[in-house]
């Protein structure tokens, strides 16, 4: 960790020295050159008389064109116009002594070209040529989106067409976060935000209504069928106000997806005006022809999920068992068939609108509901408050109703892990390590949306049971399975530093993945190799724990020392070393805490064994997953 920081610091210092060396005593400003001096060219194709070519020949300036499809700083470029009729093109220059510009430049243009407009695209974006289609932000007065969950989404600023239409996963700054308007109404207010119109009526021309912010805008645009883009000049798409000042340019857009009925255009949010990361601003348009003909559909049907097992059994095994809210993952929104629609994996994923963070973790570890085979529920919150009722369980729809209680756990700054109108909660999914089923996720129903709110229980330990024996059994299960385990270091995202409560961290599985150069200093391809065949197996005989290393052609074995009160295992020898420039990781802990992922998930996201780095409250974690 030390080697990396010293290297960010030696670079920052030389270009902060740079800088300084080559600073200039005395500052000027250039000449202004006269409009008699700009020289430039605009001459049709000689073959398509409808491709209209620009060059500046003026040495030594920026070129600012101003043309029927846009502007230009290209110092040569070429423009497509589809029809006929007069065009004015502006060439200006901005030289050191300013901006000049040259008198308007009328183009009479006699022909057709109909092959720039073809494209099916062209015409579900415009119905076709010498048609118009509007297109309204699929949320309205009512606070109703029509086709999508809401009206703004937001993506990597590598995604696009490739990624949210054609469904590939690309390298870099790829993900999204689709929110819903209802959940998440503080996105912006409900409104009628006007109308977009794009018309192949004689030109390519866009008017745009912005109902919201008070003003109408007309110009024109150019769709890059090909390239997926659409670039509008002298108008923007549709968006809120609270959004108006944090991109620089509402006409450059990608497209991520468009159909008959519906439209998503991708602005980039510009960090320094927002104060924000760069991301897409994601806005979803229906036709309005869709949007005057929509009905309201009728709410989907409550499905019932089959677990293969007695629910009642599995809620109060041994006569009584405890819940424990999931610090971790403690809520997240859900559809109507139980997927889950937020990826979250960690408290650290949660985003400052949820409310919720590490900090809140032990407050909501100590929420916790019990169930007996009586009937009889009991719930603590997080302040220690207790309260009891009855339950009963509908096992044909899964569902539970409470009676004399109604469970509710404070879940960060503003969200409740409570009931329905009804009293109830459903059983949406399971999570089971061999036969014993250790997470639950309970469901609230959303009443007015085929969605749920759901929140993560994890098992606690039993009445009269020894919860540290309960916490060692559970990790030697996750180690073990039922007899033996095998791990090796991920190939893909093997180590990370995070703060002294095991939280945080700075990179992401796709940090390093076949990125050789980025982060050189611990990632390379010697690094990887190194770790593709060395092996841990965890192996439990009579309730003794025994770790086996496989590296390198040498086995070696050490007992495992298991505190379950603390999560931490104790391996009396090296675990797997690291190759090439990884050489300087730990692999002698011997004492290494088992954290980040909950056991349940070991088998399908591994397990990180942390050791304190050496720094203050900082602690060094390497990833190990399932060995196939």
């Amino acid at each position: 960790m030390n080697t990396r920081k010293f290297k960010i610091f030696t670079a920052l210092l030389g270009l902060f020295l740079a800088f300084y060396a080559c600073k200039p005593e005395e500052f000027s400003i250039g000449e202004m050159i006269s409009k008699d001096q700009l020289k430039y060219s605009i001459s049709q194709d000689k073959n398509d008389p409808n491709m209209i070519i620009l060059e500046s020949l003026t040495p030594g300036v920026t070129p600012l064109w101003v043309t029927p499809m846009g502007r230009s700083t290209q110092l040569k470029d070429t423009v497509k116009i589809p029809f006929a009729g007069e065009y004015t093109f502006t060439y200006g220059v901005e030289s050191a002594g300013g901006y000049v510009q040259a008198d308007n430049y009328v183009l009479n243009l006699t022909t057709n070209n109909l092959n720039y407009v073809d494209d099916p695209l062209w015409t579900l974006l415009t119905g076709g040529v010498g048609k118009e289609k509007t297109w309204v932000l699929d949320l309205n007065a009512d606070a109703v989106s029509k086709y999508f969950i809401g009206p703004l989404f937001f993506y990597g600023t590598d995604d696009s067409w490739v990624t949210v239409t054609d469904k590939q996963t690309v390298t870099g700054d790829s993900w999204n976060w689709s929110p819903d308007y209802p959940g998440n109404s503080w996105l912006m207010a409900a409104g009628d935000y006007g109308t977009m119109t794009f018309s192949l009526k004689g030109g390519a021309k866009i008017t745009v209504d912005h109902k919201m912010l008070g003003k109408t805008q007309t110009g024109t645009y150019f769709l890059d069928a090909s390239a997926k883009t659409l670039k509008m000049t002298d108008a923007g798409i549709l968006h809120d106000s609270g959004r108006d000042k944090v991109v620089i340019d509402w006409g450059n857009l990608k497209v991520l997806s468009l159909t008959e009925n519906t439209m998503q255009l991708a602005a980039l949010r510009d960090p320094a005006l927002s104060g924000e990361g760069a991301c897409l601003l994601v806005y979803n348009f229906i036709s309005k022809d869709y949007s005057d003909n929509w009905v309201k559909p009728e709410p989907e049907g409550d499905p019932n999920f089959d677990f293969g097992l007695d629910q009642g059994e599995m809620l109060a095994v041994n006569k009584t068992k405890t819940w424990s809210l999931s610090s971790d993952t403690p809520f997240n929104w859900y559809g109507i068939d139980g997927t889950e629609l937020n990826a979250w994996s960690k408290n650290t994923d949660y985003p400052d609108w949820a409310g919720y963070n590490a900090s809140y973790a032990s407050y909501v570890s100590a929420c916790q509901i019990q169930f007996s085979s009586d009937g009889a529920v009991k719930t603590v919150d997080g302040d220690g408050v207790e309260a009891e009722g009855t339950y009963a369980i509908d096992e044909t729809t899964n569902t539970l109703t409470f009676t004399g209680i109604t469970p509710a756990f404070k879940m960060g700054s503003w969200a409740v892990a409570t009931t329905t109108a009804a009293n109830q909660w459903k059983i949406l999914k399971i999570k089971k390590t061999g036969s014993a089923v250790t997470d639950i996720w309970f469901g609230k129903r959303d009443p007015s949306k085929s969605e749920y709110m759901g929140f993560h229980f994890v098992l606690g330990a039993s009445a009269g049971s020894d919860p540290v024996a309960e916490a060692k059994k559970a990790i030697i299960k996750a180690l073990c399975g039922t007899s033996s385990k095998s791990f090796k270091v991920s190939d893909s995202w093997h180590v990370d530093w995070c703060d002294g409560n095991y939280s945080g961290g700075w990179t992401t599985a796709t940090t390093f993945a076949d990125d050789f150069t980025s982060n050189s200093w611990v990632w390379t391809a010697e690094v990887k190799q190194s770790i593709q065949d060395p092996r841990l197996t965890f192996s439990v005989n009579n309730g003794e724990v025994t770790c086996t290393k496989t590296q390198d052609g040498v086995t070696t074995s050490a007992g495992v020392t298991i505190d379950g009160a603390n999560n931490t295992i104790k391996i009396d020898m090296d675990l797997i070393k690291f190759g090439g420039a990884a050489n300087w990781l730990p692999s002698y802990g011997p004492n290494w805490k088992i954290c980040r992922n909950d056991l349940a998930d070991i088998d399908s996201k591994g397990m990180w064994l942390g050791v304190p780095s050496g720094k203050d409250n900082e602690t060094l974690i390497i990833h190990y997953v399932v060995a196939q």
